[in-house]
């Protein structure tokens, strides 16, 4: 991938991908490189008829482009520009447009999220007792300002991957999925000022 980031500025951009065919064919590309519509389709159950359609209309709007170094000349390949999506909610809010793609967004990262720990529990006996160790969910409750959990985005976000580049010939290495949450409470005393 070119870029690292894709910040969606404009509603209709951030529509175009909030779509449940268009995201998972964008987290395929992303996640396991390039590919053509049929073979896609082959891993998301979909006609290639339909998996072709939906990876035109996210290149359209600068999600994934043809890929130059594809093997076969029968067939299109694609691949992912960006290695992630951003938007800002705050943007996004001003439309009902952009409010309603910004929420499947966030539902979706919640399916995927249940989807991999569901997954993870149901294959536990499968992986080693590293992973088991390894793997999981951690909570804490802390008291912070917006300014710092921003901050602490971009920190634990460039350490993971500082990580992974470092693990990248790891044979121990495997793909793993990581979701960053922090949400305010209401029944905090102070969240009345917010």
């Amino acid at each position: 991938m070119d870029q690292e980031v894709f910040h969606v500025r404009d509603s209709r951009t951030l529509k175009a991908v909030a779509h449940p065919l268009r995201v998972r064919l964008l987290g395929e590309l992303r996640t396991n490189g390039p590919a053509t519509a049929t073979e896609l389709a082959g891993r998301l159950g979909e006609s290639s008829g339909s998996t072709s359609y939906h990876l035109r209309q996210l290149a359209r709007y600068g999600f994934v482009e043809a890929d130059p170094g594809r093997r076969d000349r029968r067939e299109r390949r694609w691949r992912a520009i960006h290695r992630f999506t951003s938007w800002s909610d705050v943007e996004m809010a001003a439309t009902a447009e952009g409010r309603e793609a910004a929420a499947f967004l966030r539902r979706r990262q919640l399916e995927k999220l249940t989807a991999d720990v569901e997954n993870f529990e149901r294959e536990r006996d499968l992986w080693s007792e590293a992973w088991v160790e390894a793997a999981g969910m951690s909570d804490l409750v802390v008291r912070l300002s917006p300014a710092t959990v921003a901050a602490l985005y971009e920190r634990v976000s460039t350490m993971f991957l500082e990580a992974a580049e470092r693990d990248r010939d790891d044979p121990d290495a495997r793909t793993v999925a990581v979701l960053l949450a922090a949400h305010p409470r209401r029944d905090d005393p102070a969240a009345g000022h917010a």
